[in-house]
């Protein structure tokens, strides 16, 4: 069984009703899972009395990371089978609904991708939201309520993260909306904000957060998981990279770096494993357990064919598996060859339908904990890593004239995979060791859109990027049909 995850039940996987208020949105579609029967509904002034349901305000932003509209399906097609790193695979007659036209950059703002992605992101805003506004009343131990606002605002800061790499300009709604308040809805569910502004969002919420938020060595094993101090650093540090904050994001990945709450595990192969989950080179996950798993995210991408693993999406592409330098132990703990034998002893045959396989996102059936479920499985996804704040520490700190430093963090990355100490570093090499470590990682499409490098890799992987429009994605056709055309389109 998993070890070290912090339990997240209770009734914010469903709609509490406090007096006249939901929690749920209609501005973005939240889905049928948020239904209780209605004796199970308190009023707000049992709600506010009980300390106990402080927690479970939070857990239920948690939760919202483990439905399909968050990380499962669509978000691995537009952040990876859009990118160099992946191909859609599966077979040529199953088109995923759309992911073909993401493979191809063909796609348009009716596509469900990027209108299921959309929703789930301002799904967890709102209960985020909400869960901010009746932490300030709930009567309970100050130093806790102050540390549970500081994992929402991470939380939040995550999702608007997610939302502006995606789509640029967004809505910003920071506080408790009133459903009933259409003036109000128009002028902030409706109305794009500029991308900087909200990205000023995202550092207020993490700088608060990092004043609240324990270390990660602080927290009690039965919470282990939740967003630490080094959370919070972390994605600041990223927020700033995405902005060419070089300086800000040098010293905040610094933080991180110095805190001694992290590093590298010797094995690259098992980050991605049960046996890495929540270890020490891991910042933040999504957290999942044999009860309440991690919908689809394994079975959209596990093998397809006999015996069947999943649906055979999102598949390493031949670029990637070429990419790597001779002996580079990533390819192999990336890349699913098949014919061949599994991590766990498992045989991969021929009869599957693709060559290659994500091998990031396989859960053991053999060597894992499993519920016999591929389609809500028990796997962490991991989010932050430390690797990741090595790389964007080298790449600031190139940026900055400071190659030496830049050298040295790629050289701690290359050390751990038994590769040779390059005696200077280009900034290429950096975008190259970022690739290798991070690939199927759902981070490759937006470091070739902020680095620039898209439009010539993606050619190279026979795709056309066009200047000027694939930047950024549509903002979702159906999203701006539910505003009556107050939401404006991206450049499609």
């Amino acid at each position: 069984m998993k070890k070290n995850i912090f339990k997240m039940k209770m009734g914010l996987h469903g709609k509490i009703v406090l007096g006249a208020f939901v929690l749920s949105i209609a501005a973005s579609s939240c889905d049928g899972d948020l239904d209780v029967d209605p004796q199970n509904a308190i009023n707000e002034n049992d709600f506010l009395n009980n300390p106990d349901n402080a927690v479970q305000l939070v857990n239920g932003v948690y939760n919202k990371m483990l439905d399909f509209d968050m990380y499962s399906f669509s978000w691995i097609g537009i952040t990876s089978i859009t990118s160099d790193d992946a191909d859609k695979g599966s077979s040529p007659g199953d088109t995923g609904t759309d992911k073909h036209k993401m493979d191809a950059l063909t796609f348009d703002a009716s596509d469900l991708s990027f209108n299921e992605v959309w929703k789930g992101r301002y799904a967890g805003i709102y209960r985020a939201n909400n869960a901010l506004f009746y932490l300030e009343q709930l009567q309970v131990d100050e130093a806790l309520k102050n540390r549970l606002i500081g994992e929402v605002k991470f939380l939040r800061a995550l999702f608007y993260f997610d939302l502006v790499r995606c789509f640029g300009d967004v809505p910003l709604v920071v506080g408790k909306i009133d459903l009933n308040d259409t003036e109000l809805i128009n002028q902030t569910v409706f109305v794009r904000r500029p991308k900087a502004e909200v990205y000023d969002q995202i550092e207020a919420d993490l700088a608060d957060a990092i004043v609240k938020l324990p270390l990660k060595s602080q927290y009690a094993a039965r919470d282990l998981g939740r967003a630490s101090k080094g959370a919070a650093q972390a994605l600041l540090a990223k927020a700033h990279l995405y902005q060419q904050e070089w300086d800000a994001a040098f010293n905040m990945a610094g933080e991180v770096i110095g805190s001694g709450q992290y590093g590298l595990m010797d094995n690259y192969a098992e980050v991605w494993r049960e046996t890495g989950e929540n270890g020490e080179e891991s910042i933040f996950e999504v957290q999942a357990t044999l009860t309440k798993g991690l919908i689809q995210y394994t079975g959209v991408q596990g093998p397809r064919g006999t015996p069947d693993l999943g649906w055979g999406f999102n598949t390493p592409s031949l670029n990637l598996s070429n990419s790597y330098e001779t002996g580079d132990p990533r390819r192999a703990a990336t890349i699913m060859d098949v014919p061949g034998v599994l991590w766990d002893g498992f045989v991969a045959p021929a009869t599957w339908a693709n060559p290659r396989y994500n091998y990031k996102a396989y859960q053991s059936s053999i060597a894992e904990s499993w519920n016999n479920n591929k389609d809500e499985t028990a796997k962490n996804l991991r989010i932050l890593k430390y690797s990741d704040i090595l790389l964007i520490r080298a790449e600031a700190a190139f940026r900055m004239g400071n190659t030496t430093e830049a050298r040295d963090r790629v050289n701690e990355i290359r050390g751990r995979v038994g590769l040779g100490e390059l005696a200077s570093v280009t900034l290429q090499q950096i975008y190259n060791e970022r690739r290798w470590e991070m690939a199927m990682e759902h981070d490759r499409w937006f470091d070739l859109v902020r680095t620039g490098q898209a439009q010539a890799a993606m050619a190279a992987d026979g795709k056309t990027f066009i200047v000027g429009k694939h930047e950024v994605f549509p903002i979702p056709e159906a999203q701006i049909a539910l505003s009556g055309g107050i939401l404006t389109q991206n450049n499609y």
